[in-house]
């Protein structure tokens, strides 16, 4: 007989049961707070870490990483130590800054840094753009006005100054310097200067090394080099005085700038005057009249300046001078090149037109360069688009001219050509084939020969001035040419084609100078560049 107590539980009953054991679960983990571990439980548990902060971390890190000293205990333990690889690292880092400090950068790129241009001579204007107003707009519709349809022109763009064809300025131009406020007389200390006759001195040549000698004696000094004139730098020449170092200079855009290096007048001893309106091509001091500074110009005039009577008196008018010479021994005949011919214009006949034009060669565009012998004055030689060729003064004819001479071997065109200044025995010539040539022109032969060439370049692009090698007056085989190289510098050269002297300065000296000029008579040599400053040595 079966015991009822234990007889399995009917379906009714085990369905109450789960139920009620499902609520009374749910309702403990609900209803009653979490169980915690008494005080008593805790000793087994390991304690949480506590958090540092990351410098504190750090801090702890490099003490550990610090060589302890040696307690003479071996089983004495010192803390986490480098790993082979880290110490090799470190001794690799080490050595790489024992050789970054021994190669001494910080002060090569002081050295290397570019030096600012000098601040004396001109000063820069300051440019006050006044601001337009504009009268308010109002609504038409608003004033029960129609609408106006007329059409308003646009208004023309403003041209540049480059795009501005500039026309001569007509008769004489008074000589009032602008960089100076008040309007009154020219210094006496110029006037002096600029009557000054010139020192004549012996046209025999000195020994090549004490000429070497006193090239090596030549300097530049901060104080040496200043800003002349606004613009690039066309020409340049000395006053033929000894007394001081009296120069000018004539930039883009026709404006002249005396300079005395030793004299207080103007801005550091700089006066400047506007002549011209558009780009100085040749100047030159005359030498019977110091007081006279010829000079020709793009904008179609030839003047006369003369401080004496503080004017420049236009001495001729003719499209396009690119460049002159004194013709006559007393410097009143001048020799002008213009498009294609050449004009005689003597200075002692009133008005400004020439004596004779003469058509050098049909084929040539342009006449870049003329020089007139030094000893026999009847012979010239051009410098033209189509080659350099010597002619007679006394057979040329208005057209068809025939050359004495033709200096050959030149494959592009020539930027300038000449005569030794003595004796006019050798011809020196800048082409932009990257040559300059040196030819024997003791015989007026139909094909000079060449005594050498020398690979200098000559490609100065359109933002500088034509590189041109000039004659020593000094000396009667050296000349000097400006240098694109870098550290900046003027080289002087033999006739031979030896290099004698590098006039150089990486303080001073730090542009192109391609317009470059000798003193008659001292050792002193002005460089020229595209900012309107002169750099001499001396």
């Amino acid at each position: 007989m079966r015991n009822n107590s234990m007889a399995p539980p009917s379906e009714e009953e085990n369905t109450t049961q789960v139920v009620s054991s499902n609520i009374v679960r749910r309702s403990g983990r609900r209803g009653q707070p979490p169980k915690r571990l008494s005080d008593e439980h805790t000793d087994n548990v390991a304690p949480k870490p506590n958090k540092k902060k990351k410098s504190e971390m750090k801090k702890d890190i490099a003490a550990s990483t610090k060589e302890e000293p040696d307690s003479g205990d071996e089983n004495e333990y010192k803390g986490p130590q480098l790993s082979e690889y880290e110490l090799e690292r470190l001794e690799t880092i080490r050595q790489n800054q024992a050789f970054l400090s021994s190669l001494n950068l910080p002060q090569i790129a002081e050295t290397l840094r570019p030096k600012k241009p000098s601040q004396l001579g001109l000063k820069k204007e300051k440019v006050v753009k006044e601001k337009e107003v504009l009268p308010p707009r109002k609504s038409r519709r608003l004033q029960n006005k129609d609408a106006d349809f007329t059409v308003t022109p646009n208004a023309e763009p403003e041209l540049k100054e480059e795009e501005v064809v500039l026309r001569y300025l007509e008769g004489p131009v008074p000589m009032c310097p602008l960089n100076v406020e008040d309007e009154g007389s020219l210094p006496e200390d110029l006037l002096h200067l600029w009557a000054e006759e010139p020192v004549k001195y012996d046209k025999k040549k000195v020994d090549l090394e004490r000429y070497k000698e006193g090239l090596q004696k030549m300097c530049i000094k901060e104080e040496r080099v200043v800003k002349v004139v606004k613009d690039r730098v066309f020409r340049t020449a000395f006053h033929p005085c000894a007394s001081s170092l009296l120069m000018a200079a004539g930039d883009k855009w026709g404006k002249i700038g005396l300079w005395n290096l030793d004299a207080t007048w103007g801005d550091n001893g700089v006066l400047l005057f506007e002549p011209h309106t558009r780009p100085i091509t040749s100047m030159k001091f005359s030498k019977s009249q110091p007081t006279t500074l010829i000079t020709t110009s793009y904008d179609g005039t030839a003047r006369a300046g003369d401080v004496e009577h503080a004017t420049f008196d236009e001495v001729y008018r003719f499209k396009d001078l690119k460049t002159f010479d004194f013709l006559s021994d007393d410097c009143t005949t001048l020799l002008i090149g213009t498009t294609g011919c050449v004009s005689i214009v003597d200075m002692r006949t009133p008005g400004t037109s020439h004596e004779s034009l003469h058509v050098l060669d049909p084929l040539s565009k342009a006449v870049r360069c003329v020089h007139v012998h030094p000893v026999q004055r009847q012979y010239f030689v051009a410098a033209e688009s189509s080659g350099v060729h010597i002619y007679d003064a006394r057979c040329l004819k208005k057209k068809s001219n025939q050359a004495v001479s033709g200096l050959e071997g030149h494959s592009r065109s020539v930027s300038c050509a000449y005569f030794s200044p003595h004796t006019g025995n050798r011809v020196l010539t800048t082409s932009f084939d990257d040559l300059l040539r040196v030819f024997d022109t003791s015989q007026m032969i139909s094909s000079p020969p060449l005594i050498t060439s020398i690979r200098h370049n000559t490609h100065t692009g359109r933002w500088l001035s034509k590189m041109e090698a000039v004659w020593d007056p000094k000396q009667e085989d050296c000349f000097a040419v400006g240098c694109m190289e870098w550290p900046r510098r003027i080289k002087v050269f033999h006739e031979s084609g030896k290099l004698l002297h590098t006039l150089q300065n990486p303080d001073h000296l730090t542009t192109v100078c391609p317009v470059v000029a000798f003193h008659p008579s001292r050792f002193a040599l002005v460089g020229g560049n595209s900012s309107g400053r002169l750099h001499i040595f001396t």
